[in-house]
């Protein structure tokens, strides 16, 4: 504003001096008359005016441009400075907020009574989303514990009431750590909460360490103190500062402190000198060897081990007691001298490398055994030196790869438990070489010649091998126990008896276990005990004959003989046969007698009486039906086919009742063959083809290609298949079926019949194998009740057993389970 007044007083001095048409410079340095300027000041004034306003205006104009540059040269400057102080600023918004989202931190500003400003992360609060993370930041006790929160509350209001600032602690619900720092700044409230858990979790883990080191400085000391070598640390000048109680108990001082404060030295001066030496040399070398030292210990000399070294806070040290070891040095010595006259006179080659492979000891047996000089051996030369002058010598066992053959020789010296091996030598010599690694390294060896214990191992072992052999051959079963109770040799046939696999005879097991295993065999007790006495007894070793039997009828003679050393040999001998027709002869001879008497009389009575009148009929209706005698009408035709079917029936019937009757007197004997299964069903479906073709009843065979044979009666094997098969088909109704199956596994062959009918009630299923027991079951079949019966007797006599299932509507099927063995002498039935 004073700019402008300036300009406007000059602009107005100078149109007044050219209005009046006077030179300014000279109305200044020549002042004119006062009635001159008047008259000419009239005269010009109306010239001038025009001229005055011309320049004024002139000078107006560039004066007010020259004012215009100069204030848009300084707003230049001044917009330039602003744009440079706005760029600070933006750098220092965004430095700021860098730091404050630098780490986990909410700033709360508060202007007056108005509403606070949230910068940071709002999220700080324990479950806070950023859609209510404002309003929920502010409610501390949703996020605080209570204590925590109602303090909190507290100090905010008191900062927005007079600005007092704060400092807390505080710990959110979920256990997290908050910083809650509170302040005035320019009339504001400020609220700075910063998570602080990590630095909380790092000072107890600083606090935690503390405490474990100054525990494992107390244990430290316990032990130091525990111990009984004596142990001291000194400062930087040299003086103690600490002892453990041996070093009290050394230097007799009666307390730590007494010891400390006295500077009682364990040590002299001229050995604390010579330690400070040795230990300049140490550390130059870098060597840590202790010195042995004299010293008084309570109150007696001693030979002392003395370690020292620095630490960074001074000097620490320890003193072992060696005093012991000189004598206990000399009484190793005279042991080891007394051990090497031991190993001088032992027939055991031994020699003792050291851990450079140099001979140190060797023995006269070794000096012997190789043929070394003397000399050689005392110039105590490699182990690789001696095996190769050996095979120089030829005296090694002979190697295609000399080389790696003494490497793995010399290996042992690596080794960590001892090597046994064997060295077979040029002149026939077998040697057992053990290799036998020393504590403080090296190796001994142990070289034993075991050739004549070899001959005789072997001629020993061939001679076993021949009367093992010879008594495995043997059909009768031999076994052989040792003194000590177990069995030391069972043949095949031992092993096949008593069925005993190779890997229980290979454990050796004792005679209780054979025993045990041969009785679920022969379970009888008393044969065993005597045979248990035979081989375990001590007072008297007498020979020993039994009799066992075995569940399936075998009879043994068993016989038990001492052998020499303890031994005993155990036979056994089947007497089965010879049993056999003893109790045949003894004990059945009676009633064998009487029966046969009675069976005779009732057979030879049927067999004349019913079957000689049949064979009549059926021979004389079959003539009648050849028309050999004259031609027949249709109706005679008729009746003699009925004649025909009622007489082979008859004869069925009593043939049934016959073979009844001999197995019940046990005279019906099985004719065991080796049977052929297909075939055997083949012929059963032959004999009822007719029947099967006159009924329109279906017959189906489920018999595999690879059913094989089993060892059975043919002849009765067919029978029971017949008499199921026309059993079957009697309870059939036209257009069913009826079904063969037949199955084979490792053990047993299994016959079935399954027919469609309608099947039978439990209560008549029950009574269906009883001899005359026939139910129709409301169809045309009809008989006397032998067929199922004779199925059952015949399958039994064979060892097996017969299974019914039926179920009223859902047919029957029969199964006929034979077991599988191998071919046995005939045997009765009764047997």
């Amino acid at each position: 504003m004073r700019v402008y007044r300036t300009v406007h007083a000059v602009v107005c001095t100078g149109s007044l001096v050219v209005a009046m048409g006077v030179n300014p410079v000279l109305a200044v340095e020549a002042p004119m008359d006062p009635a001159a300027f008047a008259a000419g000041f009239g005269q010009h004034t109306h010239n001038a005016a025009g001229l005055a306003i011309l320049i004024g205006l002139t000078v107006f104009s560039t004066i007010l441009s020259l004012l215009h540059m100069r204030e848009r040269g300084r707003w230049t400057r001044r917009e330039r400075d602003l744009m440079t102080e706005l760029g600070m600023l933006r750098g220092a918004h965004d430095r700021a907020d860098m730091l404050l989202n630098s780490e986990r931190q909410v700033i709360v500003t508060w202007l007056g009574r108005g509403d606070p400003t949230i910068e940071g992360d709002v999220g700080l609060a324990d479950g806070r989303r950023h859609g209510d993370g404002e309003s929920g930041l502010l409610a501390f006790s949703a996020w605080l514990h209570v204590g925590d929160a109602q303090t909190l509350d507290t100090a905010v209001e008191t900062l927005r009431a007079r600005g007092t600032g704060f400092r807390l602690s505080l710990r959110t619900q979920s256990g997290r750590f908050i910083d809650a720092h509170g302040q005035a700044l320019s009339g504001r409230a400020l609220l700075r909460l910063r998570e602080t858990t990590e630095e909380h979790r790092e000072l107890l883990d600083l606090r935690l360490t503390l405490d474990e080191a100054k525990r494992g400085l107390v244990a430290l000391g316990s032990l130091l103190d525990a111990i009984p070598q004596p142990v001291w640390r000194r400062n930087r000048e040299g003086l103690l500062n600490w002892v453990n109680t041996a070093y009290v108990a050394a230097v007799e001082a009666g307390t730590r402190e007494a010891a400390v404060a006295g500077g009682l030295e364990l040590l002299d001066r001229q050995a604390r000198d010579l330690i400070a030496r040795e230990d300049g040399k140490r550390l130059a070398t870098g060597g840590r060897a202790a010195l042995r030292l004299s010293a008084v210990v309570a109150g007696g000399r001693r030979i002392l081990d003395v370690t020292e070294t620095a630490v960074e806070s001074g000097r620490v040290g320890i003193a072992v007691d060696v005093s012991e070891l000189e004598s206990v040095r000399a009484d190793l010595q005279r042991q080891m001298d007394a051990n090497v006259r031991t190993l001088d006179q032992l027939p055991t080659a031994v020699a003792m490398f050291d851990a450079r492979q140099r001979l140190i000891f060797h023995n006269a047996a070794y000096r012997h055994l190789w043929g070394l000089d003397q000399a050689f051996l005392e110039s105590r030369p490699l182990d690789g030196e001696i095996l190769d002058r050996l095979r120089a010598l030829r005296k090694l066992p002979e190697q295609a790869d000399f080389k790696s053959w003494k490497a793995d020789v010399l290996a042992a010296y690596r080794a960590v438990e001892a090597n046994e091996g064997w060295w077979y030598l040029p002149d026939g010599r077998s040697l057992r070489v053990v290799a036998d690694p020393n504590p403080q390294g090296g190796l001994t060896y142990l070289f034993d010649d075991v050739s004549e214990n070899m001959k005789l191992e072997s001629r020993y072992n061939a001679l076993m091998r021949v009367q093992a052999e010879t008594l495995d051959t043997l059909k009768e079963p031999v076994a052989v126990f040792g003194a000590d109770g177990r069995l030391t040799f069972a043949n095949r046939a031992f092993a096949t008896l008593w069925r005993f696999d190779a890997a229980t005879l290979t454990e050796r097991p004792r005679v209780d276990a054979v025993i045990a295993a041969c009785r679920v065999l022969s379970p009888d007790e008393e044969p065993w005990l005597d045979i248990r006495g035979a081989i375990t007894g001590l007072e008297s070793r007498a020979g020993l004959t039994c009799r066992l039997e075995i569940v399936d009828g075998t009879v043994l003679d068993c016989a038990a003989q001492p052998l020499p050393e303890g031994a005993t040999l155990l036979t056994l001998i089947d007497v089965t046969a010879s049993v056999n027709v003893e109790r045949a002869l003894t004990d059945k001879n009676d009633a064998l007698e009487r029966t046969s008497r009675l069976r005779d009389t009732f057979v030879n009575h049927v067999s004349y009486e019913l079957r000689s009148p049949l064979t009549n009929i059926i021979g004389f209706t079959q003539l009648l039906g050849d028309e050999t005698v004259g031609a027949l009408n249709e109706r005679q035709r008729e009746y003699s086919g009925h004649i025909m079917r009622s007489s082979g029936a008859l004869l069925v019937m009593i043939n049934d009742i016959l073979d009844l009757a001999s197995i019940d007197a046990g005279s019906l004997e099985l004719s065991r063959e080796v049977v052929d299964v297909r075939a055997t069903v083949d012929a059963a479906v032959r004999g009822l083809e007719d029947r099967l073709s006159d009924s329109a009843i279906g017959l189906d065979l489920d018999v595999p290609d690879d059913i094989g044979s089993f060892v059975a009666d043919g002849k009765r094997i067919r029978q029971i298949l017949f008499n199921l098969l026309s059993n079957a088909v009697g309870f059939s109704t036209p257009g069913q079926h009826v079904r063969v199956e037949v199955r084979r596994s490792s053990s047993e062959l299994t016959l079935a019949v399954i027919d469609q009918g309608q099947g039978m009630p439990p209560e008549v299923a029950a009574r269906v194998f009883d001899r005359f027991e026939s139910n129709t079951l409301g169809t045309r079949h009809r008989g006397v009740g032998l067929g199922l019966s004779i199925v059952r007797s015949f399958v039994e006599l064979h060892g097996g057993h017969v299974v019914l299932d039926s179920m009223p509507g859902a047919g029957t099927r029969v199964t006929c389970i034979f077991p599988i063995t191998e071919p046995t002498p005939r045997r009765a039935a009764a047997e």
